[in-house]
């Protein structure tokens, strides 16, 4: 009877009914996680379906496919860094000093509770740069960390060196993220933040 009973529950209109209760942002997050985890590529549709314990068509209700899912992914993050991150180069209460330990505190933050690194940077990589679509929306991700921190920057550099320094600094942290998840170390990682906040 038991053995009845547990087959009964995976049954295609029980998770047709899961399938109601999962909303897109969470069909969301639990992909940026597939994503970062085992690449683009080699996630598939049914991948993300049987983590959100949907059958693959209920995804379709959602979303149109796979690129659709990938792109509201990094639209997401990105959000999430403008909300949280990037917004602080505008926090007029907070001095310089203030505004550079909380922006690298946050962006440690994120990514020391992150498994599998910075998805915008693994799809850099991983996908043909013939996908404008999600070239584009990377490049805009980065210009956006860029900018912030070049205006937290702006405290004490001219507008061209705090850009400068912005391109160097997030190419530095990019690098170390990857090396973080690599050898599974947050020693040096750390050290490019120290090295950040130490400009002001």
């Amino acid at each position: 009877m038991t053995k009845i009973t547990a087959y009964v529950k995976i049954q295609p209109n029980d998770r047709l009914d899961n399938m109601k209760k999962t909303s897109k942002e969470e069909i969301v997050k639990k992909s940026i996680g597939l994503f970062k985890q085992q690449g683009y590529h080699n996630t598939s549709m049914a991948n993300i379906a049987d983590i959100c314990g949907l059958i693959k068509g209920s995804l379709y209700h959602h979303f149109k496919s796979k690129d659709e899912i990938g792109l509201e992914c990094l639209k997401f993050i990105h959000e999430y860094f403008v909300d949280n991150i990037f917004s602080i180069a505008k926090k007029d209460e907070l001095s310089p000093k203030e505004k550079i330990e909380l922006f690298i505190n946050k962006i440690d933050s994120y990514f020391l509770n992150s498994k599998g690194g910075c998805l915008f940077a693994n799809l850099a990589l991983e996908l043909p740069s013939t996908n404008t679509a999600f070239k584009d929306e990377i490049k805009v991700y980065f210009k956006a960390w860029e900018e912030a921190l070049a205006k937290i920057l702006e405290s004490k550099y001219s507008r061209e060196e705090a850009f400068s320094l912005a391109k160097e600094y997030l190419a530095l942290t990019q690098g170390a993220i990857m090396m973080m998840n690599l050898h599974d170390s947050k020693i040096e990682y750390l050290k490019v933040g120290k090295k950040i906040i130490n400009l002001l």
